[in-house]
Order: structure tokens, then C-alpha cells, then sequence
């Protein structure tokens, strides 16, 4: 009878990842647990007597953080190390969760939103930076799947707890919400440690050359051509967050259907994203990515078609799927393309790059979706994201030469 180890119940994927990533998968199911507030934003806000109209001030708040962190995370990565960063963004946001509980009127909780969102985003480019100093090249994509796996398992857990928690006291959402945020930064205090020296001597010329801003990112043309195709396919994603909610309580559904629905995305994912990782592999990284992304924008468009729980599950297994496809890769592309000493800055500007997305999707999208009507927002995402995914998949030949000359060098 052949011996059960440890190594044994690792998906053949992730075998072979360093500790720090382990660590950081491991606080980040730690952290997502907790993420609990901004699904049911909409609903809390409702509850607390907010009208439409000013609920988008307060989503837009949260959105323009999401612009704001990720920009100055990535600097502060590179300067004051991957570990420091991670713990102030951590234990801000943190704080930020008790302010929006508290906050007495519209427009503080715009603000404190707006904290809880620039403080949170801090933390990506840090985490991705840190992952890519892990590992090589040839790993960095299954890092990043394992960082993703990592967010869903978290997420189908607190999917489920979420709706049931709304349904006895929005205060508990976020009690337990920052609670996982503090329960994280003592993992990234206790367990993580910088690099010593993350670029080779060769190297450092071109750090004092590139400065400490994002202009060694601005005059990269073809992260430039890659940032705003990502953008695009981010923003379709983002709408699943933010317009399904708002399609859910429309349908005259519950909090918890909407629960039920994250939960269905998180628990497909955990379960099918080890294998698919593995079986996708061999195939070139950006043309997995386009078909990911097509059967993404396929899936949110779907959410027009939906009248009840039914075709809502539909729409999310379908859109659930693309995201499985798609795990990992943007993230690996975007190190690989990063000069070492700059890595935090890449990662800042591909999380800034997310952040835009998000941001357009709890303003453009919830403007679109409430002023011309869902149908225009449903035949929106269809279009651009498809568009988007098909023509990142064209830009393979290039990247493959830049990293490839890259590695040879």
C-alpha cells in the first residue's frame, strides 16, 4: 500500500514551489477568509439607508484606492523592501474596515473606503515582487496559479459565510474582515524575509539609471502594449464583482444567492485550477490566455440572460472557467518582462493596471449598468473583452523573443 506523505496531497502543479510561496498561500487563504465586506458593499450600504446615487460616491471611493495603492506599493517594494510593505498595507486597511463601519455619513465612507482600498492594494505589487524572487522564470506561472488557488480557496469559504454573517449584523462582516487582515500581517512579521540582494552587480548601473519612479515602466513599449489589453480583460472580470451583485438584488434575490454564486466561481476554481495548470502548460502562455479570456467576456455577458438562480450559476461556471484558464499568466508575463531590480515597479504597474479596471467597473460599469441599462453593459464586456483576449494572444511571438533573448543573456 503505497505511504501518504505531504508532498503526496500537493497537486503535481504546485510540487516543487520554495517556502516563501507556500507562506504567502498559505496567509493569503488566511486574509481572503476575511473578504467579506466589499461583496456585500451594496447591500450593507442599502441597509444603512444610502440611495443609489450615493452609493456610487462610495464605489467610487473604494475604485480610485485601487489607483492610488498599487502605484505607491510598487515604489515602496523596491525601496523599502517587499516585507514592509505587505505589513503597512496589511494593518492600514485593517484600520480602515472600523472607520467605514463607523463612519456617520456618506461622504466618510467614501473616505474611509477610499483607505481601505489604497492601503489594501499596497500589498499585491510586494506579494507578486516577492514571488518572483522566489522563483525562475519557468516557475513564476505557477506561482501565481498557486497565489490565485489560494484567493478561491479563501473565497469559497467566505462566500458562504459572508451571506450567512449579513443575515445577523453587517458588523460582523467586518470584524471578521479585519481580524483576517491583522492575522495575515502577523504571518508576513513572523514567516517572510526580503531578499538580500535581489539584482546581480551587472544590474545595479541600470538601477541608478532608471531612478526610483515608474519610468523604466513607461519606456518599455511593449509592457505598454500589454498593461491596457489586460486592463480591458480585467475590467470584463471586475463587472462579476461589482454589476452581478447589483443584476442579483434587481432579480429580487437575497444577499445569500449572491453568496451562493461566489461560492460556486471559488469552489470550481479550487477544484479544477492544480490540473488545468498543469495540462495548459505546454501550450504558449498568451494564446491561453486570449481563450480564457473570451470564455470570460462570454460568461458576464451571459449574466444579461439570467432571470434566476438558474441561469445565473450558468453564467458563473462558464465565466469561472476562463478564469481558471487564465490563472497565473498575466502576473508571470509581467515579471518576466521586469529587469530584477525593478520588479516591484512592474507589479505595482500591472496591479495599478487592475486597479483602473476595478475602478471603471464600480463607476463606469455601475453608471452604464443603472443610466443606459444592462444590456448595453452585458454587450460592452462581450465586445472588448473578446477583442482584448484576441489580441494579447497576438503579441505571443514578442514576448517570447524579449524573454526569450532575456534568458540567453
Amino acid at each position: 500500500m503505497p505511504t501518504l506523505t505531504a508532498s503526496s496531497l500537493v497537486p503535481s502543479s504546485f510540487r516543487g514551489l520554495p517556502s516563501v510561496v507556500w507562506t504567502i498561500f498559505a496567509g493569503t487563504i488566511v486574509n481572503r477568509l476575511g473578504y467579506l465586506v466589499t461583496p456585500f458593499l451594496v447591500f450593507f450600504l442599502a441597509a444603512r439607508g444610502v440611495t443609489g446615487a450615493e452609493t456610487s460616491y462610495v464605489l467610487g471611493a473604494l475604485g480610485a484606492g485601487n489607483l492610488l495603492g498599487p502605484a505607491v506599493g510598487g515604489i515602496l517594494a523596491d525601496r523599502i523592501g517587499r516585507r514592509p510593505t505587505m505589513l503597512i498595507g496589511l494593518i492600514g486597511a485593517s484600520a480602515a474596515q472600523g472607520a467605514l463601519f463607523l463612519a456617520p455619513g456618506v461622504w466618510t465612507m467614501a473616505a474611509a473606503a477610499l483607505l481601505i482600498s489604497a492601503a489594501g492594494s499596497t500589498v499585491s505589487p510586494a506579494a507578486y515582487a516577492l514571488l518572483a524572487d522566489a522563483v525562475d522564470s519557468e516557475r513564476r506561472r505557477r506561482a501565481y496559479a498557486l497565489f490565485g488557488w489560494g484567493v478561491n480557496i479563501g473565497t469559497a469559504v467566505a462566500g458562504v459565510l459572508g451571506g450567512y454573517l449579513a443575515a445577523r449584523g453587517y458588523w460582523l462582516l467586518f470584524a471578521v474582515d479585519a481580524g483576517s487582515m491583522l492575522a495575515y500581517a502577523l504571518v508576513v512579521a513572523l514567516r517572510l524575509k526580503d531578499p538580500k540582494d535581489a539584482e546581480s552587480p551587472q544590474e545595479k548601473p541600470e538601477e541608478t539609471k532608471d531612478g526610483i519612479g515608474y519610468g523604466v515602466v513607461l519606456r518599455d513599449r511593449l509592457a505598454l502594449l500589454l498593461l491596457p489589453l489586460f486592463g480591458v480583460q480585467l475590467f470584463v472580470y471586475s463587472l462579476t464583482e461589482v454589476a452581478l451583485p447589483l443584476a442579483v438584488h434587481d432579480s429580487g434575490l437575497s444577499p445569500a444567492v449572491y453568496g451562493a454564486m461566489a461560492a460556486v466561481n471559488a469552489i470550481l476554481v479550487v477544484a479544477l485550477q492544480p490540473f488545468v495548470t498543469a495540462r495548459l502548460a505546454r501550450f504558449p502562455q498568451l494564446a491561453v490566455q486570449g481563450a480564457g479570456g473570451t470564455l470570460i467576456a462570454g460568461g458576464v455577458a451571459l449574466t444579461g440572460t439570467a432571470d434566476g438562480v438558474a441561469g445565473y450559476t450558468v453564467s458563473v461556471v462558464v465565466w469561472s472557467l476562463g478564469e481558471v484558464v487564465v490563472a497565473g499568466i498575466a502576473a508571470g508575463v509581467v515579471a518576466n518582462l521586469a529587469p530584477a531590480h525593478a520588479r516591484g515597479r512592474y507589479q505595482g504597474a500591472f496591479s495599478w493596471t487592475w486597479g483602473l479596471a476595478r475602478f471603471a467597473a464600480l463607476t463606469l460599469g455601475v453608471a452604464t449598468y443603472t443610466t443606459l441599462g444592462p444590456s448595453v453593459l452585458w454587450w460592452t464586456a462581450l465586445v472588448a473583452g473578446t477583442t482584448a483576449a484576441l489580441a494579447t494572444a497576438a503579441l505571443t511571438a514578442r514576448v517570447n523573443a524579449r524573454t526569450g533573448h532575456r534568458l540567453a543573456a
